[in-house]
């Protein structure tokens, strides 16, 4: 007995895990030796590639193909028909499946509606990339992005509010109050 539901239009191929409570809706496609964690929900006209990995939790909405190369860990979320690729440089003529760059979207980042997030270029922990956006560059945790090419305009509470600068190099989310430091490459919570 499966302890995850998968709707039946759903192929899921052989050499797939898929964890407990996970839901896979209408018209996906889970190719083999993917990994697929606990509680994760899957919308319709999902491809999830060979290899990828998805962590706890992960939320991916519809018509989103997660390619091989592409690790989201816990609690990530994919939003509608945001696009990954795997090769910088492809050619329909040109086989270049041994030249593939691995994307990392960090625990709890979120990707907003129709992004590209162009492979080789990891997003930190709980940063927010808006909607259409495009990266092209490693973004950082609890960064902003926007615009084409994507562009940092501020920092993001794991809450998911902008935060406020309070001072230097210190941050302040007005909703639920937790404070922040960043200090060069490290972005850290306030004890």
């Amino acid at each position: 007995m499966m302890d995850y539901f998968v709707h039946e239009s759903v192929y899921v191929d052989e050499n797939v895990k898929i964890g407990r409570g996970t839901k896979i809706w209408h018209f996906s496609h889970i190719m083999s030796n993917s990994v697929i964690g606990e509680d994760c929900s899957l919308g319709q006209n999902v491809v999830v590639s060979p290899g990828v990995v998805l962590g706890k939790g992960v939320k991916v909405q519809n018509n989103v193909s997660i390619y091989t190369g592409v690790i989201c860990e816990d609690y990530s979320f994919l939003g509608p028909s945001c696009v990954f690729t795997n090769v910088i440089n492809p050619r329909s003529f040109i086989e270049r499946k041994d030249e593939y760059k691995q994307t990392i979207v960090g625990y709890g980042a979120s990707i907003g509606a129709n992004a590209t997030i162009v492979c080789g270029n990891n997003i930190g922990k709980y940063a927010l990339i808006g909607a259409g956006a495009v990266v092209t560059k490693d973004v950082g945790d609890h960064e902003i992005i926007v615009g084409n090419p994507g562009r940092p305009i501020g920092y993001i509470c794991s809450c998911g509010i902008r935060l406020e600068v309070s001072k230097e190099d210190e941050y302040r989310c007005p909703e639920c109050g937790n404070e922040y430091i960043h200090t060069g490459n490290e972005f850290l919570l306030k004890e």
